[in-house]
């Protein structure tokens, strides 16, 4: 643990420090400072433009009032102050001390802050006696960097992929390998160097990659992050993004966290595998002795607080799909035949499903879950794993009981599970209604922001001519 008191010894050859929030698309925004003045502003905190939750991922202002950071405030300052808990040095900057922030407005925390949000959560956990445990699995996209002029041009050799995109489609990019080779064992040769850096340095950092493997799509990797208490695990997702960016520049790579890069293709992933114990490290998931006559053979390991927190689960996802699939691209990945969820149902082992329950005999009672596999990579982690938290909580507060069958219950001639919201329109529709599940487990304050902020990413794509419109259209009509 790092204190006030111990801090400037912790940093005693250092002198400069980075520092950096969350934004609402789970982008890290932040600043180098001295040293002099990050122990200067320790206890108080400093301030941060509220314009980090006023903007969009490329800093256009949202086209409708989202009332956390309002235009007439002027976008005045909110506090920003370091978590020392979140300390790492980054090895691929001059091994810079670097701490993530929360913030702070009037001296309570932003609804908006993913950060704050989550902790707010556990907190409420940690009351009941009780803690979440969490692992993500990453899947993403690797292009090769291009030049601004293009690949292998004489005229400009610097990287510069935003340059080349304002000339050039995207489909110009080439990415780092060709072909489908999940789980290949030759493929990450090709660029080793990359592969191995990353797993390294996620090492270093306390950002520890449990399995690192090529998935299915050209140039995809998939890091399974070590499993670890759910607020450090949401931190650890942010930082792992910021390293594969970080170390993409130093090897002329492009790490894509889209859910759908490439058409015809896989999208990526973010699965959540979630978990709760008691304040001694036993899985309260966990049956002590499987049940003899379950209502179905699924969840016999499975604990009458498991059941409750799967049922609160399956009666939220509907409502909480904008903090899963939270981009327009989000829902080209959920789609059939794409190994990608597109229905609430779940089952023992089944990859198929929204929610994938593993329990013994599988695995062994202490690593007893769930995986939620409706994410995407682009997911913000603190606003998903605190819907994933709180739909599950609400549903062992509630005791509910699981509503659908697990999917191997279900006969060929049975009607379809009901489907989840495909677009992120209609996923709104359902998030931000005065009767959502999403209101009811969330600050209110930020179900409407969140939304504000989906509205303007639905209004620049209706304003979008795409590709595909031009080569459908253009020469016909």
């Amino acid at each position: 643990m790092i204190t006030l008191e111990t801090l400037p010894n912790l940093l005693a050859d250092d002198i400069k420090i980075k520092v950096a929030g969350i934004d609402s698309d789970g982008v890290l925004r932040g600043k180098v400072m001295s040293k002099e003045k990050f122990l200067g502003i320790m206890k108080s905190g400093f301030g941060f433009s509220s314009a980090v939750f006023g903007w969009d991922m490329h800093d256009m202002l949202w086209t409708t009032d989202a009332r956390v950071a309002p235009p007439e405030s002027g976008y005045a300052d909110f506090l920003a102050v370091p978590d020392l808990n979140s300390f790492r040095r980054l090895p691929w900057e001059e091994n810079i001390p670097f701490f993530l922030v929360r913030f702070l407005n009037g001296g309570k925390p932003v609804s908006a802050d993913g950060r704050s949000m989550l902790k707010s959560i556990c907190d409420r956990l940690a009351e009941n006696e009780c803690q979440a445990l969490a692992g993500v699995e990453l899947e993403f996209m690797n292009f090769q960097t291009p030049s601004e002029d293009g690949y292998g041009s004489s005229v400009s050799q610097h990287p510069n992929l935003a340059a080349f995109l304002e000339k050039n489609a995207p489909s110009a990019l080439r990415p780092l390998t060709q072909g489908m080779f999940c789980y290949s064992s030759t493929r990450p040769v090709a660029n080793k160097k990359y592969f191995y850096d990353i797993f390294n340095t996620c090492a270093q950092i306390n950002c520890g990659i449990e399995g690192w493997h090529t998935e299915g799509g050209p140039g995809v990797y998939e890091a399974a992050l070590k499993v670890c208490e759910v607020s450090e695990m949401a931190d650890k997702v942010a930082m792992f993004k910021f390293l594969a960016k970080s170390l993409g520049v130093d090897h002329g790579v492009t790490p894509c966290f889209m859910a759908k890069p490439m058409q015809g293709m896989p999208g990526s992933s973010g699965h959540i595998h979630i978990s709760l114990t008691d304040n001694h490290g036993q899985n309260l998931f966990a049956r002590e002795t499987p049940e003899e006559n379950p209502r179905w053979a699924d969840i016999s390991h499975l604990s009458d607080i498991g059941r409750y927190f799967l049922a609160g689960l399956l009666d939220a996802l509907p409502d909480i799909m904008p903090l899963f699939a939270p981009t327009v691209n989000s829902y080209k990945r959920l789609v059939e035949n794409y190994w990608a969820p597109v229905h609430i149902s779940w089952g023992l082992e089944d990859r198929i499903a929204s929610i994938r329950l593993i329990t013994p005999p599988v695995c062994k009672p202490g690593a007893t879950r769930f995986e939620v596999r409706i994410p995407g990579a682009d997911l913000h982690p603190h606003f998903a794993l605190s819907a994933v938290l709180s739909a599950g909580w609400r549903g062992v507060q509630k005791k509910l009981e699981i509503n659908v069958p697990p999917m191997s219950a279900r006969n060929p001639g049975d009607p379809r599970p009901e489907l989840l919201p495909n677009t992120l329109d209609l996923a709104l529709a359902r998030f931000s209604a005065p009767d959502s599940i999403s209101r009811e487990i969330l600050d209110g304050e930020f179900v409407d922001f969140f939304t504000v902020t989906r509205e303007h990413e639905l209004g620049l794509w209706k304003e979008a001519v795409t590709d595909w419109e031009l080569k459908r259209y253009i020469e016909i009509v």
